[in-house]
């Protein structure tokens, strides 16, 4: 059976690849790192079909170290410690670069097997390239994502698609055997949704529908007849992942159920996977609804519950409720403020000590030293509360939560005004 067109037409040289001039364009960072022949472990974070796997592999042949490959779909610990063997046992080890591996997918490694790399990558046994279509920050563990550049491909645009068609049209072994005439794009490119394998599929998908040795016309029209006849010849899980995952989310936080709702109806209908929904939803209740109505959360997380018991079509109804619930809700995202201001002072003080009297003192030794002295334990005091300081001292009376004026909130604050007086007005 021939190869796909995709597969085919796959560069082999950065001079031949398409795309991601912000990465490998003249004097862009990994082009700059391939030329000098050393390259650090990073993580690739894009769409589908923008060309991560491609990249992986024109790195490795430039760079001519030996390349091992790994699906995290389909990959276990095991896995990942035999490569890494083989990596380490490779008679090129030694050699200016290590073996790279290259891990597809990495956002479906379980914790246990993200942590199964660390002292590889730490020493140096392999170069890690990691390629995901989820964000890292959430899907990656941070000791990990540490040790890794995180670098982010784009959906090739409208001049990059068209440049990959007429260049698959003129030179792939088996379409430039053919009479092509490109009549109309429009259809083509927006079926393609940024997707260079999409594009390449639906070109192949079009050609193979025409009999004979005639000019073969592409047309909107045709582009369109084609794509209906064969709903499962392109990738519609993939069609514009993250603008519509973006407008879905922002729809929520806009109090726009209408708008959420289609949004919804439009990953649902393009095969989105539901529990990457119900994830979705789960962090907007945390984060753009909070402590405005925390009841948000509950119901995003029974919908992600009931979503695994019951399955498809029917969770699409979870989904829509939940989307709803969460749109028609009161915004407030005096929680995520909190904890980026909290980090934020955490990576410019370091570690501070923690006070002497808010640690344990387990042993005598403790006691002796300080520990635990002079601590107030707040139930023996009326209102179970008595003012002590739960800060380093540098940080003493710092103010990360600032609370928003919603129903929900304004009780809160009112609550901390009680107790602390000045320091939360």
């Amino acid at each position: 059976m021939s190869q796909p067109l995709a597969e085919r037409l796959r560069p082999r040289t950065l001079d031949d690849y398409i795309g991601q001039k912000h990465l490998v364009g003249e004097h862009a960072v990994l082009r700059r790192m391939i030329a000098s022949g050393r390259i650090p472990s990073f993580i690739m974070w894009g769409p589908p079909g923008v060309g991560k796997t491609t990249l992986a592999k024109i790195i490795a042949n430039k760079l001519e170290t030996p390349f091992y490959t790994l699906s995290a779909i389909s990959s276990g610990v095991k896995d990942v410690r035999d490569v890494i063997d083989r990596a380490k046992n490779n008679p090129l080890f030694q050699t200016v670069n290590s073996p790279i591996l290259f891990i597809d997918e990495i956002h479906r490694f379980s914790k246990s097997q993200q942590d199964s790399l660390l002292n590889a990558v730490e020493t140096g046994a392999v170069t890690l390239i990691g390629a995901t279509t989820e964000n890292p920050s959430f899907e990656v563990i941070r000791p990990l994502l540490s040790r890794c550049q995180v670098y982010v491909l784009k959906p090739l645009d409208n001049d990059d698609l068209l440049k990959l068609l007429y260049k698959a049209v003129q030179d792939d072994i088996i379409l430039k055997e053919k009479t092509i005439d490109i009549r109309e794009t429009g259809a083509i490119l927006r079926f393609s949704g940024g997707d260079a394998r999409k594009l390449l599929n639906i070109i192949e998908l079009v050609v193979a529908a025409e009999k004979g040795n005639s000019v073969i016309e592409v047309t909107d029209r045709k582009v369109v007849d084609r794509l209906q006849e064969n709903p499962a010849a392109y990738d519609k899980g993939g069609e514009m992942h993250y603008d519509i995952i973006s407008a879905f989310i922002k729809s929520i936080r806009g109090s726009d159920p209408d708008a959420a709702i289609y949004w919804l109806a439009r990953m649902v209908e393009g095969g989105e996977d539901p529990e990457f929904i119900a994830r979705r939803l789960l962090i907007s209740a945390a984060e753009d609804i909070g402590l405005a109505n925390p009841n948000a959360m509950l119901l995003a997380n029974a919908c992600f519950d009931g979503l695994k018991k019951i399955g498809w079509p029917e969770g699409r109804i979870l989904l829509a409720e939940a989307t709803v619930y969460l749109a028609c809700s009161p915004k407030s995202n005096s929680s995520y403020m909190a904890i980026e201001s909290a980090i934020a002072i955490v990576r410019e003080t370091g570690n501070l000590p923690v006070p002497l009297h808010l640690r344990n003192a387990p042993t005598q030794l403790m006691k002796d030293l300080g520990y635990h002295k002079n601590y107030k334990y707040a139930h023996s005091y009326e209102g179970n509360f008595i003012k002590q300081n739960h800060l380093p001292d540098e940080l003493l009376n710092h103010r990360f939560w600032q609370g928003q004026h919603n129903p929900a909130e304004d009780k809160h604050i009112e609550r901390m005004i009680q107790l602390w007086g000045e320091r939360y007005k």
